[in-house]
């Protein structure tokens, strides 16, 4: 289950058995949700949050925080996707220290 980022105590990954559409966990202290990006013709139309069957999902702080770091980084997480599930190359993750404005 590769990490992409940690960011103000968020896990944001990918598990190793995905499926499409692409979409990302963010995960904090026991609670989970999964943002899915949506894609049309190579672009990111959108990109819904939702809560992961089986798991409380994030707080509304956390919910905030893991939804403006997806929409900063979502083509940084659509090349990461691609990186890992089609060429099969290792994900770096990346920590940040700073809330995103």
């Amino acid at each position: 289950m590769p990490k992409l980022f940690e960011y103000l105590g968020i896990i944001v990954l990918f598990y190793s058995n995905e499926h499409e559409p692409i979409h990302v966990h963010g995960k904090y202290q026991g609670r989970e949700s999964k943002a899915d990006l949506i894609l049309r013709d190579g672009k990111i139309i959108e990109i819904i949050i939702s809560s992961v069957k089986g798991k409380r999902p994030l707080l509304q702080t956390q919910l905030k925080d893991f939804q403006e770091l997806t929409q900063h980084f979502a083509d940084e997480i659509v090349q990461k996707w691609i990186d890992y599930f089609v060429l099969h190359k290792p994900i770096q993750a990346r920590r940040i220290t700073t809330r995103i404005n």
